[in-house]
C-alpha cells in the first residue's frame, strides 16, 4: 500500500509496505528493521517468536522516546519480561500491526518527535 509522499527531506519516512518488505523513501527494505528518522538499522530481531531482551535493549542505542512494534499482518503482544529495558527507561512500547507502524510512524517522524520503528515481518 502506497503511503503519502515524503514532504520532509531529510528524513526516513515509510513511503509504502507490504507483507514482506517496506520503502522508505523509495527505496525497498527486506527483512525485520529498526527505523527512526536518522537511521535505518536492518537484521533487527530473528522475528516474532524469536524476540529477546537483548533486541530490545539495542533499541535503547537509539534513543527513542517511543517505540512502535509492528508484528506484522497482526497486531502481538511480546511478553512484557522482554520489554524490560524500554519499560525502566519509561520508554512506552506499542505494538501494532505493520501498516499501522507504518502510518503511526510517519505522523509522530514529521511531528519532530523522537520515534523508532521496530518492523517485523510474518
Amino acid at each position: 500500500m502506497k503511503l503519502h509522499p515524503n514532504q520532509s527531506p531529510g528524513i526516513n519516512l515509510f513511503t509504502s509496505h507490504f507483507e514482506r518488505f517496506v520503502t522508505i523513501n523509495h527505496v525497498r527494505h527486506d527483512g525485520h528493521l529498526i527505523v527512526t528518522p536518522e537511521r535505518i538499522v536492518s537484521g533487527w530481531s530473528a522475528g516474532f517468536d524469536a524476540l529477546t531482551v537483548d533486541d530490545f535493549a539495542a533499541l535503547m542505542t537509539l534513543a527513542p522516546k517511543i517505540v512502535l512494534l509492528g508484528t506484522g499482518r497482526r497486531q502481538r503482544f511480546p511478553a512484557p519480561a522482554l520489554l524490560r529495558p524500554l519499560i525502566e527507561a519509561g520508554v512506552p512500547v506499542e505494538p501494532m500491526d505493520l501498516p499501522a507502524a507504518c502510518r503511526t510512524y510517519n505522523i509522530l517522524a514529521l511531528e519532530g518527535r523522537a520515534v523508532a520503528a521496530a518492523l517485523l515481518f510474518d
